[in-house]
């Protein structure tokens, strides 16, 4: 906690770097797996739409290219205070935003209180990253205040020491926004509209300080254009154009990327990966920084609430088959909620085995046999640690099935009603997942179940969510590392045998593939890619 970082790249105050000559009027065209949900990354909450917003945007600190390590951002260095508890950033200077204002010390403050400042409709929704990450709002929150001591200086107060700061400060929903913008798109003017949110103005017309500004998205032909943007701070881009076409089945990527008329796209199928690197293709395999889970709501179906009950539907789940029959080589059975490569992992638990006899004793003796559960995968997508959600589905589904459960299905697109209809708690059971932001067992088991108040597993309806969230809190402070990670091994312990909040399922290596002709993409453990570096042969 008491390191400092210093920047390694060379700042250029203007954009007009050496590097600037090798930039081209060629357009890098990404086949997406869905539609972002907003260009406001502070409501944003899936990899599609920070897929985009990523190349708009930066933050105060930057998680280095291809590692899982934080470095400098807008922020060339940083301290903190004895106890912890307040953190001094030194800024770049030389920088603005896209709409010509300056980032600067106060810039920065005006983007904190902004997010500290929500309204009851973005709390217990959109605004989850920073409810999850700050724990809440209000007197709640880790996060006390914002101070710029000069035009290069803010002092950043939290409430308590925590092993998260400052890495949680390179999640792209903490990304600068032009407080200008913010103010003239009425910014925090977030609004219930049936099923999801209606979002202010401002997440139409995103400005920030990145290599990239939103040119237009073309609902109708569904793509994303970015243009370059030729006043950026640093290096500009190489590219003139980024597109993202947007096409949710991942045959179909396939085909366009043969065909040439995409230059990339994530997560292709695991059996096809050798086939595109025989046709001359890059494969790009990332290690696996994720977890796949079922989530449970013991708030909407009232007998989640038994642990046998939910000891039953982890037994149920034949994980060894699933990972052998849906997931790529190298994919591995779950058996708590973070990969074995963060700190605190316990490498004493194991997988839970397939137990049907088990499994129904247990609902018998809970009074639940023949339970109904409302079951549901999100379509349209494909994400990093659930290749091909439907599939993975029925494999469950089959699974709790075999045990006398019966299972309503249900399926929305993922930025159609899916990831709001687990944020509303519509849903008994849903498949989701997680890539790691940083490497912090907070950031995994931490995000999960830390906050009452918004926890999309609704720990806050059963016995145990309370102590949960106490326990999660002690160790997250906790400065001395060997200590920490003692105890979050223990709570791992803990949240698999004795609560059970849902069921971890697997860790999935994702793969990213490129065309011929495309070279300087550097693929990352968090599938958090930057495209500026890219060049494609040929120009447009």
């Amino acid at each position: 906690m008491s390191a400092c970082a210093q920047s390694d790249r060379e700042d250029s105050g203007s954009g007009d770097s050496g590097g600037d000559s090798a930039a081209t009027d060629a357009t890098f065209t990404f086949g997406a797996a869905g539609a972002p949900e907003v260009f406001d990354p502070f409501y944003a909450s899936d990899g599609e739409t920070f897929r985009v917003t990523r190349q708009m945007f930066e933050g105060l600190v930057e998680v280095k290219p291809g590692s899982a390590e934080i470095g400098p951002g807008l922020a060339e260095k940083w301290e903190p205070s004895e106890d912890g508890k307040t953190w001094t950033f030194t800024l770049r200077e030389g920088v603005k935003f896209t709409d010509g204002e300056e980032f600067n010390a106060e810039a920065v403050c005006a983007n904190f209180e902004r997010m500290a400042d929500q309204n009851e409709t973005a709390q217990a929704g959109p605004a989850e990253y920073w409810a999850y990450s700050m724990e809440g709002f209000g007197d709640d929150s880790l996060y006390r205040s914002c101070k710029a001591t000069d035009a290069k200086t803010v002092e950043l107060k939290i409430s308590r020491a925590t092993s998260k700061f400052p890495a949680m400060l390179s999640l792209s929903a903490f990304a600068m926004q032009s407080p200008k913008a913010l103010e003239s798109g009425d910014a925090n003017n977030v609004k219930k509209q049936g099923e999801g949110f209606a979002y202010p103005k401002n997440a139409q017309e995103p400005v920030g300080t990145g290599p990239y500004t939103l040119e237009k998205y073309d609902t109708a032909n569904s793509t994303v254009t970015l243009k370059r943007n030729d006043e950026y701070w640093g290096e500009k881009a190489k590219n003139a154009e980024i597109v993202f076409k947007i096409i949710p089945d991942e045959s179909t990527r396939r085909q366009e990327l043969e065909a040439g008329s995409i230059n990339g796209y994530d997560l292709p199928n695991p059996v096809d990966w050798k086939g595109l690197e025989d046709s001359g293709n890059t494969v790009e395999v990332r290690p696996a920084f994720n977890i796949l889970y079922v989530g449970l709501n013991p708030e909407k179906n009232t007998k989640l609430k038994d642990l046998k009950v939910r000891q039953a539907l982890s037994m149920a789940v034949d994980r060894e088959n699933l990972v052998t029959s849906q997931l790529p080589e190298g994919a591995v059975a779950a058996s708590q909620f973070m990969p074995d490569t963060v700190k605190g992992y316990n490498s004493e638990l194991q997988p839970m085995k397939k137990d049907v006899e088990g499994a129904k004793k247990l609902l018998k003796e809970a009074g639940a046999e023949g339970m109904e559960l409302t079951f549901a995968y999100p379509s349209e997508v494909t994400r990093p640690y659930m290749p091909n959600p439907q599939k993975i589905h029925e494999a469950i589904r089959r699974d709790f099935e075999a045990v006398g459960i019966k299972v309503k299905v249900v399926t929305k697109p993922w930025n159609g009603g899916y990831l709001d209809g687990v944020d509303n708690g519509q849903f008994d059971a849903w498949l989701l997942g997680w890539t790691g932001d940083y490497d912090s067992a907070d950031n995994f088991i931490g995000t999960f179940f830390g906050n009452l108040k918004s926890n999309d597993f609704h720990t806050s309806a059963t016995d145990f969510g309370s102590d949960l969230s106490k326990e999660l809190k002690e160790a997250d402070q906790t400065v001395d590392e060997a200590e920490r990670t003692t105890m979050y091994e223990e709570l791992n312990k803990k949240i698999a045998e004795e609560y059970i909040p849902g069921l971890p399922i697997s860790h999935s290596p994702p793969a990213l593939v490129v065309g011929e002709g495309v070279e300087g993409l550097t693929a990352s453990p968090l599938t958090a890619e930057q495209f500026d570096t890219v060049t494609v042969e040929g120009g447009k």
